[in-house]
């Protein structure tokens, strides 16, 4: 038996119908050519095949001392069939079909009686295509970390046939660890940091003095910042990386801030048509790596930042806003870039110590919203990637909406495209689908006003 952190703890014991706290992975293959009308049914039999497991993926909830979900214990015997399943769409296997179940399916609590994740094959799509929706609990996976771990599955090599799974993948030199979270890894940096006030106050100091950073509790209030239900709605749709980069380019920003640009405009456009702007501009929770694109190390310290940033929604100009966001973005990293690791870990933790507070009965009706949305940009494969010879068109991620926090953008690179997913609680966010939309409409601007 092996204790559960209290971080990680924390997701199981705030999981409730209203809030599955599991991250998913939505993936579009291409069969391959030469793939006959039994390929799913191969795939799924090979799959079955593959009963040897990672640790990880025996890991179930148990009772230490009389209470439960603070303790691991792995489970001996494995249904497989039970975690790994076949379906296929009902004529005519419409794409909307497809994000309709995989909402359906991102909507449901995983069985604590059984290691906490689930894989779905889904056939029957009218172009052809298959799809791989998959989920694993945030106590013991994160969304980088479970974006990695699904690349791990595949290769570079469209004639390679090695039936890889992630439940049981061979041990990589760099292969990360699938448990923890981003939200509770923070949090325990918050808790080493805590052993050092002078150095947390001297990096809120730094925060608030020197850069007049935005801070936890200026957001206004929103339509995304109240109590969520269970139920989620998914949206999800690529966008070629060619075009970001032009208007980077055009404008001396960055990827990540044309990006958040993008989001905001639609963000923006989205608000407006449900009359429901706020007067102040929303701000984001940014997650970024503050690791230089040289830095290879391993065990180098923690370079992981959680950013506030101001996205502008209430300037109307698209250039103006990117200008916003990317002064923003700029202010925070050269705080962060300034501080030492245990610094980082308390500005990073006081960033993110708020979101706690909603996981408290009656406390987002007290104050303002710590940030208002989660916006995730997660890196990605460049390269074309393939399974079982079965080309990757997509890859889109599914994130956790909160209490507080109704709908969560996550997008992540693949190729040469930007595979966004969005999740929203399906009673509080109407037509989320149509966000997919006013995020075109806003890239287009800005590429007219940019480019």
């Amino acid at each position: 038996m092996e204790l559960i952190s209290p971080i990680d703890a924390v997701f199981l014991l705030a999981e409730s119908r209203e809030h599955p706290m599991h991250v998913g992975s939505l993936q579009l293959f291409e069969t391959p050519e030469d793939a006959g009308p039994d390929y799913a049914r191969v795939i799924h039999e090979k799959l079955l095949a593959d009963t040897e497991f990672h640790p990880t993926f025996r890991k179930q909830p148990a009772n230490w001392l009389g209470t439960p979900q603070l303790a691991w214990t792995q489970a001996e015997d494995i249904e497989l069939a039970y975690h790994l399943r076949r379906s296929a769409l009902p004529s005519p296997g419409r794409f909307d079909q497809l994000l309709e179940l995989a909402s359906e399916l991102h909507s449901a609590l995983l069985d604590r009686h059984r290691p906490l994740w689930e894989i779905h094959l889904v056939e029957g799509l009218s172009d052809g295509r298959f799809a791989i929706y998959s989920k694993m609990h945030h106590a013991l996976i994160d969304g980088v970390a479970a974006q990695r771990l699904l690349q791990r599955t595949l290769t570079d090599d469209p004639a390679a046939n090695e039936m890889r799974v992630p439940w049981n993948l061979p041990r990589a030199r760099r292969a990360p660890e699938p448990s923890g979270s981003l939200f509770g890894g923070i949090a325990r940096n918050l808790l080493s940091a805590a052993n050092s006030a002078p150095a947390a106050l001297r990096a809120a100091r730094a925060a608030l003095l020197q850069q007049q950073l935005t801070m936890p509790f200026d957001a206004p209030r929103s339509m995304f910042n109240v109590p969520i239900g269970g139920a989620r709605r998914c949206a999800v749709r690529s966008w070629p990386l060619e075009r970001v980069k032009q208007v980077k380019k055009a404008t001396g920003t960055t990827v990540n801030d044309v990006v958040l640009a993008m989001s905001a405009g639609a963000l923006r456009e989205y608000l407006i048509e449900q009359h429901a702007l706020p007067d102040k501009p929303l701000i984001a929770m940014v997650p970024i790596s503050l690791r230089a694109d040289d830095d290879t190390a391993e065990t180098s310290g923690v370079k992981v930042g959680a950013i506030l940033c101001n996205l502008g929604t209430d300037i109307a100009d698209p250039i103006e806003r990117l200008r916003v966001v990317s002064e923003s973005m700029r202010r925070s990293k050269e705080v962060y870039n300034s501080l030492s690791p245990i610094q980082t870990m308390a500005l990073s933790g006081l960033m993110l110590s708020p979101l706690a507070l909603t996981f408290l009965p009656g406390m987002l009706s007290l104050a303002n919203p710590p940030f208002n949305i989660v916006i995730s940009n997660v890196p990605g494969p460049k390269d074309p990637q393939y399974w079982n010879g079965a080309r990757l068109d997509a890859s889109y991620p599914m994130s956790i909406p909160f209490d507080g926090q109704a709908v969560n953008i996550t997008l992540t690179t693949n190729g040469d495209n930007l595979d966004f997913g969005l999740v929203g609680c399906r009673r509080s966010v109407p037509r989320l689908r149509s966000l997919l939309d006013h995020l075109e409409n806003s890239l287009s601007d800005l590429e007219q006003a940019a480019v």
